[in-house]
Order: C-alpha cells, then structure tokens, then sequence
C-alpha cells in the first residue's frame, strides 16, 4: 500500500513540475484591423473615392509568444501575416506569414533573431522620426521616401540599453530563392538615445533586390518601381523633444537607388509638430521637402494633417490629410499605410484627405 500511495505522490510531483514548467511558456493571439475611406485628386478628370484598408496602420494578424529557459535567457518566436480589412483576402496568399517568421533569444546579453523579420529602420528608427511614425497619407516621409521593410533569412542583433543608449544591427543572407547567389544581401545599423523627453536616432541600410527575395518588400515612392538588380542605400536620422503636451520632431532621409533602366537619388527634409490635447485627442502637423540629386529639378513638398481620437485603449478614430506640390518629372502621390496613392502624372500637385476606425487586439 505504502508502494503505491509513494508511486501516486510522484506522479502528482511530476505533474506539478511539468505544470510549473509549462506556466513559463506563453504564446498570445495578437492583431489590428484598420479600414477607412479616402479622396484623392490630382488634376482635372483625375480624382477617386474609394474604401481603403490599412490607412494608419497595416492590417494583420499575428502571433508571438516566449518560454523562459532559465538564468534569465527566453525563447521568442513572432509570425505575422497582412491582410484586407476590406475583402479579408490576404495580401500574399502564397504565403502563410507574409512579414514575420522569425525565432530568436533574448536575455542579459540582448535579443537575437532568426528568419524573416522588419528592418531596425523600418521597427525601430521611423517611430523617431515624425510623430504618425512614418504612416499615412500625412506623412511626407512616408510619401517620399524608400525603404527595405523587411527581409528573408534574416540575423538581427538588438543591445541591451546602457544609459539609454541602444544598437540594433541586422542581415540578410541570399539563398537559392533569392537569385541563386550568397553571402549577405543586405545589412541594417541603427542607433538609439532614449532620455527623458529626448529621443535621437540615426541610421544605414543597404540592400539589393535578388537578397530581399519573395518574402521580404521595398517601399518606393515617386513611381519608382525596384526593377532588376535594383540597390538601394539609405540613412535616416530624426529626432524628437516633448515640451510638456507638445513635441516637436525633426527628421532627415537620404538615398540612393540604382536600378535598370533608371536611378534615383534625393534628400528629405522633415519638421513636424504634434500636440496632446487630453489623453484621447492627438493632433499633428507635418511639412516635408524632397531635393532631387540627379541635376534634374524634380522636387516636391507636402503639408500633412493628422488628427487621432482614442475611445478606448483599443480603439481609435483618425483623419489624414495631405497636399503634394510636385515640381517638372516628380510624381510623388499620397499613400496609405497599406495602399497606394493615386497615380499622378508628373509635375501634377495632388490632394486628398482619408478617415478611419482602428482596432487593436
């Protein structure tokens, strides 16, 4: 009898244990849907008014989740895929997880992380650089500028902050999807300074198109299209300083895109202001300029509204407007998070003004 009440109390130790083990896992369902309607014209018989998703924000679905391992190290995996608000189709059907599929580890020394994944650039610096974040159709920067969102295969390197100084480099390796070729494709350093009211950050990123491969995207603006054996180069620096309910932002973006037949080359140059009247309105204010290096004159500038209202820690309402003076070839156009912008024939200033509703869970 003593055997088996002894075998029983084991059995109830390991299930305690296995119980206990299990408890240090987590893994959470995760995701936002952002649907809205937006006018844009951009000359004479050229307008549109259309229902359009991801407005503010990239509609998606997600999930992440993180085991502790003990001394301090966890596990992480996130896998993430967009979608319509509007149809419900997926932006890539192809794929299972379209932006994100990445495993990784993190403790005292960092975080480290393995596969498909954004760019520092594009998670981490843009959230320095004007007050939406670089998103909607307000934003000059979202508008004008390119950027490598995100990339397959690969190995990313975040710092732990010291004194409110952090680093986050990655890279991306080529494999055979991505054009037969090896070695890296891309790489990515961005340096941060979070201090109080102060947030700084700077930084660098080169890619070319057959690394980026399916899984990974560019975003281009002006009518740019990637082509083959595109390269793109990028710095980024912005800043930003809270006076009380007001900050104000002030952001800088150079690249340069090599590609057959054409290239691109161009500064911007960002100052906004944003202002919390309580803890549910948010207004912002946006002015951008774009500088054609090629010698060829195709400048532009924009003036950006951005006013967000929370009814809940959930939910938000937001309106967006912007106007875009494109100057001889320039056609740079007003676009969503998540859509393009109308097409503008060049030289043609364009308009528009969109309203949504945005839910997180």
């Amino acid at each position: 009898m003593k055997r088996y009440i002894a075998l029983a109390s084991g059995v109830i130790l390991c299930c305690s244990f296995a119980s206990s083990a299990f408890a240090q896992s987590s893994v959470t369902l995760y995701g936002v849907l952002d649907n809205g309607f937006v006018y844009q014209s951009a000359g004479s018989n050229n307008s549109a008014f259309r229902a359009v998703p991801g407005g503010l924000f990239s509609t998606r679905y997600g999930l992440r989740g993180s085991e502790d391992i003990g001394n301090g190290l966890h596990v992480n995996f996130q896998l993430e895929q967009a979608f319509s608000g509007q149809t419900g189709a997926a932006t890539d059907p192809t794929k299972a997880f379209n932006r994100l599929a990445f495993v990784g580890l993190s403790g005292g020394f960092g975080e480290m992380r393995f596969g498909l994944q954004n760019s520092p650039q594009y998670d981490v610096l843009q959230a320095a650089m004007d007050p939406s974040w670089v998103k909607s159709i307000a934003s000059p920067m979202n508008n004008f500028n390119a950027l490598i969102i995100r990339a397959n295969n690969g190995i990313s390197y975040y710092t732990p902050t010291f004194g409110g100084l952090n680093a986050k480099f990655m890279i991306a390796l080529r494999d055979s999807s991505t054009g037969g070729g090896n070695g890296i494709g891309f790489y990515n350093a961005v340096v941060q300074y979070l201090n109080g009211p102060l947030n700084v950050a700077a930084g660098y990123e080169r890619g070319d198109e057959p690394a980026i491969g399916a899984g990974g995207s560019y975003n281009l603006a002006g009518g740019a299209a990637a082509g083959s054996g595109a390269v793109l180069s990028v710095f980024n620096a912005g800043a930003s300083y809270a006076f009380g309910a007001n900050r104000v932002w002030l952001a800088y973006h150079t690249e340069n895109l090599t590609r057959t037949p054409k290239y691109m080359q161009h500064d911007v140059y960002q100052i906004s202001d944003s202002y919390q009247f309580d803890p549910f309105a948010l207004l912002s204010l946006m002015y951008g300029y774009v500088h054609d290096r090629t010698g060829h004159g195709n400048n532009a500038q924009q003036l950006g509204l951005l006013f967000e209202y929370s009814l809940s820690k959930s939910t938000e309402l937001y309106t967006a407007a912007g106007f875009i003076q494109n100057r001889n070839q320039a056609s740079y156009t007003l676009s969503g998070t998540a859509y393009a912008g109308l097409a503008v024939t060049p030289g043609t200033d364009t308009r528009g003004i969109g309203v949504g509703l945005v839910h997180k869970f």
